[in-house]
């Protein structure tokens, strides 16, 4: 038996197209059961979602009224109820291909395996500069780092959403800890530690509305860099004392749980940079040395994720969008300066230990689910 969990608030404008696209899938019925989690929604969410359910028996919606909201508390009720002994996750923005949760359910046949990650693609990449950028993002960042880090048995991260877990890990561990944002990143080192494999199935698409302005797109990363950092904080010492994690994974994880703070050590490297420059007398050839000597280091370093951009606009038959790549430049800039933001507020969350929530991204526009369950994508 297979669970489909769909976090929900407010979703009115996309309930429909998510469940739709679910009820297309190829897995058999009879092995599979819907959970829509209707958190505190004050919109028509739960007027939809009753409506599916009395037309669909695999449909069952959960739905919550009360003061502890958020994904993670709404995850956690709806464990408690699951019969599937796999629970995959699905954002409410997101359509499922037809095959994604039997290629995910396929996955699991191997029993060290405790998670299992799919593929995102934008649907609305072609919206605005933004989303295309967005897209050469998601671009590389499955089709190469994710694909390389399974091949080369490395840390594969399970991303929250487009993802499956087997029940009896999430149970053996308490559920989802609330006070983390990034209850996925926190999932994937604790399977890890547990001795547990995740896998990357990369024909499992998924296709996701990606943000459509600066401001949205900023909110999200904050939120990422805020709940990795989270999980960089309480996973530290236990990635090392894990008798499960071989020397390669532990080194490949540390660079991952870091991934949040380097552009927060860079940002501050440049500051630091620009102004013993300028406190001084100014050599021109030290400083062209210098420029070369860093350009080297960017190349393996900095300059990695432009690398993978481009492999995966290979990959993808995507080739000619690699013009785009230095436009990219800008966002480089625009990630870094947000990271930062989300850092402190990491650090602050552990001074204080204060309370956090979990704040969904904005949408945007409703997606016409029947023709974008036949969208293929070259692999």
């Amino acid at each position: 038996m297979v669970t489909v969990l769909i976090p929900m608030h407010n979703e009115e404008k996309v309930a429909s197209q998510v469940l739709d696209a679910i009820l297309k899938t190829d897995y058999p019925y009879d092995y599979l059961e819907i959970i829509p989690i209707n958190d505190n929604s004050t919109d028509n969410t739960k007027a939809i979602l009753d409506e599916y359910a009395a037309q669909h028996s695999i449909i069952k919606p959960i739905h919550r009224n009360c003061p502890e909201r958020g994904k993670q508390y709404g995850l956690n009720d709806a464990i408690k109820v699951a019969q599937g002994e796999i629970m995959i996750v699905l954002d409410a923005d997101y359509i499922p291909s037809v095959s994604l949760i039997r290629i995910i359910s396929l996955a699991f046949e191997d029993p060290k395996v405790g998670a299992v990650m799919g593929r995102v693609i934008p649907y609305n990449a072609d919206k605005n500069m933004l989303t295309r950028l967005s897209s050469l993002e998601r671009s590389g960042g499955y089709q190469v780092d994710q694909q390389a880090r399974y091949d080369l048995g490395l840390f594969v991260q399970y991303g929250g959403t487009v993802g499956g877990f087997r029940t009896r890990t999430i149970k053996e561990v308490g559920g989802f800890d609330p006070s983390i944002l990034a209850e996925d990143t926190d999932l994937t080192y604790t399977l890890y530690e547990r001795g547990w494999k995740v896998a990357y199935a990369n024909a499992a698409e998924c296709y996701e509305e990606t943000p459509e302005t600066w401001e949205v797109r900023g909110n999200q990363i904050k939120r990422w860099a805020r709940g990795h950092n989270q999980v960089m904080f309480k996973h530290f010492g236990a990635l090392f004392k894990s008798k499960y994690i071989n020397f390669k994974e532990k080194i490949d994880g540390l660079l991952l749980l870091l991934v949040y703070l380097l552009p927060v050590l860079l940002f501050w490297g440049m500051v630091d940079a620009i102004i013993l420059f300028y406190s001084g007398d100014i050599n021109y050839l030290a400083f062209a040395g210098s420029i070369i000597f860093m350009g080297v280091y960017s190349s393996f370093g900095n300059f990695a994720p432009f690398f993978e951009i481009g492999i995966g606009l290979y990959l993808d038959k995507r080739s000619k969008e690699a013009l785009l790549l230095p436009v990219m430049l800008g966002t480089f800039f625009f990630n870094m300066w947000v990271i930062n933001v989300g850092f402190w507020q990491a650090v602050v969350d552990r001074i204080t230990r204060r309370n956090v929530t979990w704040a969904k991204t904005q949408r945007f526009e409703q997606k016409d689910a029947q023709s974008e369950g036949e969208v293929s994508h070259d692999n």
